[in-house]
Order: structure tokens, then sequence, then C-alpha cells
């Protein structure tokens, strides 16, 4: 990318920029991507917003303290697919 020729583009009376398609195929940028601005000392960088909040160590880590017996996957696999039916009958999806 960095020898491609620059391309140019114009900020509309709204304040929108049009990203090249070229650039938005390279980096799979499809209608309704997000992206963040973030500003920098050598203009303004974009990046694509994940669309999973970020993890935190304290949110997973509770389970490296289990105790139990071991769990077949088989058990794992039902036991999200009852949360799930249970989460569903209440509305929560």
């Amino acid at each position: 990318m960095g020898k491609d020729p620059k391309i140019t583009t114009t900020v509309s009376t709204k304040g929108q920029v049009i990203l090249p398609a070229a650039v938005r195929k390279r980096r799979g940028w499809n209608t309704g991507t997000k992206l963040i601005v973030e500003e920098t000392k050598q203009g303004v960088l974009l990046k694509e917003k994940s669309p999973f909040p970020p993890t935190r160590m304290e949110d997973v880590y509770g389970a490296a303290h289990y105790k139990g017996p071991p769990v077949s996957i088989e058990e794992m696999d039902q036991a999200i697919e009852r949360e799930v039916l249970r989460r569903h009958a209440r509305g929560r999806y």
C-alpha cells in the first residue's frame, strides 16, 4: 500500500469523506462498517472497530478456578444450549 499513488478525496459540507473503493475493498470495509477515528501527530487514522466489546481478564478468569470433575465437550454444549433456551424464554435474546 505504501507505493500506491496518493489518492485524494474531499470533505463534504456535512463533514463526510468518501473512501476510495480500492481502499475499502483491500480493507474489507463494506457498507455499515464502524470505524474508529483517531487523531495522531501525522494526521487522522481510521481503524475498524471490533464488533465485540473488549474482554477483560477478570471477566473470564473465574473459569480457571473450577475444582469440580472434568466436563466433556458434549456436556458443555448441553449446558450452553440450556442457558440459551432459558434466556430466550425470558426474552433476553
